[in-house]
């Protein structure tokens, strides 16, 4: 495989910093430059990003005394250095909107964990074992922004990578009913218990926008292209309540499920073991062997066993029992800054080279 020289924008983030240890032993990508705002511009990375590290492993040796560019005065410049540059910016979603695009139309392609374009109906938004195929819709964006190999692709909300992905093998009986109660890690508001210390021995019971994402983003996944544009699936129907929890990392959902066409408790077991997509099929080098896993233990998954589960780009699932409102309930988990986000925007950043996005 060719390998592809990659920028971080918004590299002093807590996704950022995941990004950096993501790519800093990659097999296809080589981290060529960082980005961040003004005031970390000019800087040397261990500078830029000071106490602010929280990642279990040092600050990469290669990575230290690179110079932090600016994300949004050095477009041109950085995008004449790289292939493509992955995004997670903390702006305002209009701002990111408008960089983004800038990056698209100076030849940059962008691989994005925000949530700004989430809803640009041309703009293909993938999990890439679930809709590797939104990625056709590539080719209208491009003739939209009049660019050859500018676009922006983007990541779906990270507290979707558990429940989504479980429910996506069973869809062929006709999933009518979703209520989802997602219990989620305070790295996904980029948080540490050292810098958020009200957490410790904490719940808050809301996260602001979290559900509104989390009942619409799945229908524009299940969608299909229609000429110029992603049209989100007519079901199901999707409930959510989204909670903050004082745990370091792993969004775990609570989720309900009712069919048109019950299948059996077997049958669903079944189905989850056997699933895989795209990225197992092409041995891409982030995608988890066994994408799905089920434990039959009353007590699983748990975060701290099941979170970083093949790399933490695995879901876990367990507590599969009958209803009496739903047909079904049963938990999962995700690792929210590697498969939710960070590692999910690297798979889907391997597919798309996989197939000739950045040539």
């Amino acid at each position: 495989m060719k390998q592809y020289n990659v920028g971080i924008i918004g590299a002093t983030g807590m996704v950022g910093q995941r990004f950096i240890t993501l790519i800093e032993k990659h097999p296809w990508f080589e981290l060529k430059l960082l980005a961040a705002s003004p005031r970390s511009a000019g800087k040397p990375y261990s500078e830029a990003v000071g106490n602010r590290w929280a990642m279990s492993v040092p600050i990469p040796d290669s990575v230290k005394d690179m110079i932090v560019y600016d994300a949004t005065a050095d477009v041109e410049t950085i995008a004449n250095q790289v292939d493509f540059v992955f995004c997670a910016v903390d702006m305002k979603k209009d701002e990111i909107r408008a960089l983004e695009e800038a990056y698209a139309k100076a030849e940059c392609p962008v691989v994005s964990n925000n949530s700004a374009h989430r809803h640009t109906e041309d703009v293909p938004m993938i999990i890439p074992e679930i809709n590797p195929e939104h990625a056709e819709i590539i080719t209208a964006q491009r003739k939209r922004l009049g660019t050859k190999r500018g676009f922006i692709a983007v990541k779906s909300n990270c507290s979707l990578q558990s429940y989504v992905p479980a429910l996506h093998p069973l869809k062929k009986y006709g999933i009518k009913q979703v209520l989802a109660c997602t219990y989620q890690a305070i790295s996904g508001a980029g948080k540490t218990f050292e810098t958020w210390p009200e957490m410790v021995d904490n719940v808050i019971p809301y996260i602001g926008g979290e559900e509104e994402k989390s009942e619409i983003e799945p229908l524009k996944i299940w969608g299909h292209i229609d000429g110029n544009k992603i049209v989100d699936a007519s079901s199901p129907s999707i409930t959510t309540q989204c909670l903050r929890v004082a745990a370091s990392d792993g969004h775990m959902a609570a989720v309900f499920v009712k069919f048109e066409n019950k299948p059996t408790i077997d049958q669903i077991k079944a189905d989850w073991k056997a699933f895989s997509g795209l990225p197992q099929e092409l041995q891409l080098p982030s995608a988890p062997k066994q994408f799905l896993n089920y434990f039959e233990e009353d007590n699983r998954p748990q975060t701290k066993l099941d979170r970083n589960l093949e790399g933490g780009m695995a879901v876990s699932m367990g507590r599969l029992r009958e209803d009496t409102q739903y047909d079904y309930k049963f938990v999962c988990l995700s690792h929210n800054t590697l498969r939710g986000a960070a590692g999910g925007a690297v798979l889907m950043a391997e597919l798309l080279a996989a197939k000739g996005y950045f040539d």
